[in-house]
């Protein structure tokens, strides 16, 4: 089916779910040109994350394998199974270095390359990445297989961060949570993918490990052949190049219906407000009065979304649920389960935050995620004495996973986004990126130790962790909902003790502003 087809059939199901769910006033700015690159964005840059997440699980033991038999051909060695689990933990745990990587790189590239331009330029990474885990069987190189984990985990780092800030900045306000969730949909679609492959039937054979690493070319050569023909960000085009015409261009392609005269104006609001025109470094944001809460909120859900226990769900699955146990022919399919109520999560997740806003899809998400890492821990203490046990614990395991999915793992990007004016955002996402991944990489290292180390009251910590995020988001983190970039920073004014002058320091800057037809109005307004 050609992809123009695809997005219109896309665009007629979202639109049908709106309509029922009362979203109207939100689905008439939806186009099919916002809809198409937010799935183009996606498709290719945050379902690869989803799917380097989960594709490591299936063929672990194979990966094992291959790492003694290298280890006994090239050095006559004959690891233990600590050295192994040791090496597997570093192939599953490159991925994040890989991605802490990327986020230390994204301020530099969004600002010289631009959001889009960012995302198509990074592209190259996933071929060689792939390239190299793809013959590492065949050349009988180990290493291969980490360094590729880790150049994939590059550019998973940076578009981890540029999607979901190109998304943001494309979109019109009352769309900006429902676009923000599509890359969250797209990394649970990506993890149920790579169950689905891993499937002994399919390429979780002994022999296929290497091509299972290695799909992950094929999306994003997609990518790469058609996300060059859609605009750049508006914003980036207006605020941080200066080109009015390049920005009416770009808004007039990505929406059919609005006032773009209002809405250049309100970036030129934004602009008058900036302290500087010119993008802040991370240490000038970390040093700034003014965003010093919006920070610490960054740091809190970001830390906390990886903390929570999800990824030690998704690089484990298969470990866990044999804990539990479930008998070793059904664990492959029982994780397949489970990816799929990812994305069913994921969708109602999307399709509700601009009706329910993004507080009660944080709190809720990890209140639920807390309750079900006690779960687990109750359920693995009296599995001996009550067999019935194992299924509560493997109930609470997809709790854990439903529940990150409908808030969690989408609502962290997005607010990063709208809690930042222009200049502080790719810092902001510099921040947020380093300490999601940090988090990624200590949970994908220090799970299998920490689970021998305490067994399953380990999952209490991931419950503190949750309960912690949830109540800082109740006591803290304000509404955003249908609020302007301008209007969050209002909202922090108080929190971070800044008076209107430092809220607005360049409001005698005179700025040329947009007349009714679209074009530059060169006299001065009085």
């Amino acid at each position: 089916m050609p992809l123009f087809d695809l997005i219109t059939l896309a665009n007629e199901i979202i639109m049908t779910c709106g309509k029922k769910y009362g979203l109207r006033s939100m689905m008439q700015h939806l186009t099919k040109s916002l809809l198409a690159v937010a799935f183009l964005a996606s498709f290719g840059s945050s379902m690869l994350y989803g799917y380097n997440l989960a594709v490591v699980n299936s063929p672990a033991q194979y990966i094992k394998r291959f790492y003694n038999e290298t280890l006994l051909e090239s050095h006559g060695l004959t690891p233990d199974e600590r050295l192994l689990t040791i090496l597997y933990s570093l192939t599953v745990s490159i991925f994040a270095i890989g991605g802490m990587t990327g986020a230390l790189l994204v301020g530099r590239l969004v600002t010289k390359y631009g959001r889009k331009g960012t995302l198509v330029r990074s592209t190259a990474l996933v071929f060689i990445g792939g390239a190299l885990m793809g013959f590492s069987r065949w050349c009988r190189i180990p290493e291969m297989v980490i360094i590729g984990r880790f150049i994939t985990g590059i550019h998973s780092g940076i578009s981890l961060s540029v999607v979901p800030m190109y998304l943001g900045e494309i979109a019109p306000k009352n769309l900006r949570g429902f676009l923000g969730l599509v890359p969250s949909i797209h990394i649970c679609l990506g993890v149920f993918i790579a169950q689905i492959l891993g499937l002994s039937e399919l390429l979780g054979k002994e022999e296929h490990w290497p091509l299972l690493l290695s799909l992950v070319v094929l999306p994003t050569m997609v990518q790469l052949m058609l996300l060059p023909w859609f605009p750049e960000s508006p914003r980036y085009l207006l605020m941080e190049k200066g080109d009015v015409h390049a920005t009416i261009a770009a808004l007039k392609w990505f929406r059919t219906k609005g006032n773009i005269q209002a809405e250049v104006e309100e970036m030129q609001e934004e602009q008058r407000s900036l302290s500087s025109m010119q993008t802040l470094s991370v240490c000038s944001l970390l040093v700034d009065h003014c965003v010093r809460w919006q920070v610490l909120t960054v740091a809190v859900v970001n830390i906390g979304m990886q903390l929570s226990g999800i990824d030690a769900i998704w690089f484990y699955t298969n470990e866990i649920f044999k804990n539990a146990g479930i008998p070793d022919p059904y664990i492959q399919y029982t994780t397949v389960g489970t990816g799929a109520i990812e994305v069913i999560s994921g969708m109602l997740g999307c399709f509700t935050i601009e009706h329910l806003g993004r507080r009660p899809l944080m709190i809720g998400g990890f209140l639920f995620m807390g309750l079900c890492c006690a779960g687990i821990t109750v359920s693995v203490l009296f599995q001996p004495q009550l067999s019935y046990m194992r299924y509560i614990s493997v109930g609470c395991v997809v709790g854990i996973i439903a529940g990150f999915c409908i808030g969690p793992a989408g609502v962290p990007f997005l607010i990063t986004a709208e809690l930042f004016k222009q200049s502080h955002r790719p810092a902001a996402y510099t921040v947020a990126g380093c300490l999601n991944w940090i988090s990624n990489f200590t949970i994908g290292f220090v799970f299998p130790f920490l689970e021998i180390a305490t067994g399953p009251f380990c999952y209490l910590i991931f419950c503190a962790v949750c309960l912690g995020v949830a109540v800082y988001t109740i006591f803290i983190i304000p509404e955003t909902k249908n609020k302007t970039f301008l209007e969050i920073s209002q909202m922090f004014a108080t929190k971070n003790d800044i008076c209107e002058e430092e809220l607005y320091p360049n409001s005698q800057l005179k700025m040329a502003l947009m007349n009714g037809y679209g074009t530059l109005d060169l006299h001065d307004k009085k």
